[in-house]
């Protein structure tokens, strides 16, 4: 039996191994800091295969969180999701990584008919997108002010981090899921479901919604042109 290996680093580095058939979590690693995707994911993917005695050449494929998130974390994600593709001559599939946070919300009791889920996008602004009670995007993913959500439950670390300006702006932020960040469990769940559908997951292009903060100084561009 063969499982797919599912990554995302557009927040902490999370790591799991998810069942073909069934979808079910097998094994899961997640960092509890925020930048440490470098020195972790090789390990726990490592730890990961070797636990489960699964050979990455048999993997079903490979999921992996294309963001938004900043560019150094989420580099090292699909940097690193592309590499295992190749090697192992197993099929990458790209998931938008706010997914995972939309389908940890599908598993609570009771769903809002619509939601938003927000992640940290630092400069004091959320990475976000809005759901209907289904689990479809209905709207973004976007980068704002927290102050510039719509007004409904918001869910995710984001929700948590600006929690008064949210509410401020008519938004709910809720309580129970100010520590989700982008689970690479509940990636793979979102992953399957649109690979049953006849989605074609084959973009693992970033999505960063603003610049890199490294520029190129205005000296270097003139000589370049």
């Amino acid at each position: 039996m063969s499982n797919y290996l599912a990554i995302d680093t557009s927040a902490n580095a999370s790591v799991a191994l998810v069942d073909e058939t069934t979808g079910l979590l097998v094994d899961k690693r997640v960092s509890s800091k925020g930048n440490d995707q470098t020195e972790t994911l090789s390990a726990y993917v490592k730890e990961l295969l070797d636990t489960q005695g699964q050979k990455g050449q048999d993997l079903a494929g490979i999921i992996v969180g294309v963001g938004p998130g900043p560019f150094t974390g989420l580099r090292v994600g699909l940097v690193a999701a592309r590499t295992f593709g190749f090697v192992w001559q197993v099929p990458v599939h790209g998931v938008m990584s706010l997914h995972a946070l939309a389908e940890q919300v599908l598993e609570s009791s009771d769903v809002p008919a619509e939601f938003v889920v927000a992640s940290d996008a630092r400069r004091k602004e959320v990475y976000w997108a809005r759901y209907d009670n289904s689990g479809s995007m209905v709207g973004g993913p976007h980068v704002s002010a927290a102050s510039a959500l719509p007004a409904m439950p918001v869910f995710g670390v984001g929700a948590g981090i600006y929690a008064e300006q949210l509410e401020e702006a008519g938004a709910k932020p809720m309580p129970e899921s100010f520590e989700w960040i982008a689970d690479a469990g509940f990636l793979a769940r979102r992953a399957l479901s649109d690979l049953a559908g006849g989605k074609d997951l084959a973009d693992t292009s970033p999505q960063y919604l603003r610049e890199s903060d490294a520029q190129i100084p205005a000296f270097m561009k003139q000589a370049k042109a």
